[in-house]
């Protein structure tokens, strides 16, 4: 079976997570309707004392489910929508996806990777320790995020749990993801 929706998420107030929903709506250009995160300038709190007018890449946040039980082997307990995720994915390497790749999800919506969450330490207020485990080094010691990755609305569309994810590549060469 190939790479599919698991859960959807969205909250319209800043919380750390996202109550799961039968459906979201993806909005061209604005990410989730009705999400907090939503806009075509940046919404995330420290971004934007940063620079308000910068332009908001993180519209909608996509985390692996294989996370989950990454996770769960090392002792967290972590659902879908708690680390404030939009849409959760089954059976797809989000993080080894390159800069540009474009999500299909569900019959009409797609997304465009733009980068890596930052995660915040939100995380370990969520769940002492946690920020560790999604924040680490590679073999390389290089670091190594886990914590999904952020995306822009190129089409809009409804995205439910069961929806099929196909992944078109950019052409020429692919550029690793950075953090956004």
């Amino acid at each position: 079976m190939g790479a599919r929706v698991t859960a959807v998420s969205s909250n319209g107030t800043y919380s750390f997570t996202k109550p799961n929903r039968e459906s979201v709506m993806l909005l061209a250009g604005l990410g989730v309707e009705g999400d907090v995160h939503a806009g075509e300038k940046v919404k995330h709190r420290f971004r934007v004392r940063q620079d308000p007018d910068q332009p908001n890449l993180r519209q909608v946040h996509l985390m692996h489910g294989e996370l989950f039980d990454e996770l769960a082997a090392d002792g967290y307990a972590v659902a879908p929508g708690e680390l404030g995720e939009n849409i959760t994915t089954r059976g797809l390497d989000l993080l080894g996806l390159p800069t540009g790749a474009r999500l299909h999800l569900g019959a009409d919506a797609v997304v465009e990777i733009t980068g890596l969450r930052n995660p915040c330490r939100q995380i370990d207020a969520f769940c002492a320790g946690l920020m560790k485990k999604v924040v680490g080094r590679d073999a390389s010691g290089a670091v190594a995020h886990k914590a999904g990755v952020m995306s822009v609305v190129l089409h809009g569309g409804e995205v439910r749990p069961g929806d099929a994810v196909e992944v078109v590549l950019p052409e020429g060469p692919h550029h690793p993801l950075k953090t956004v």
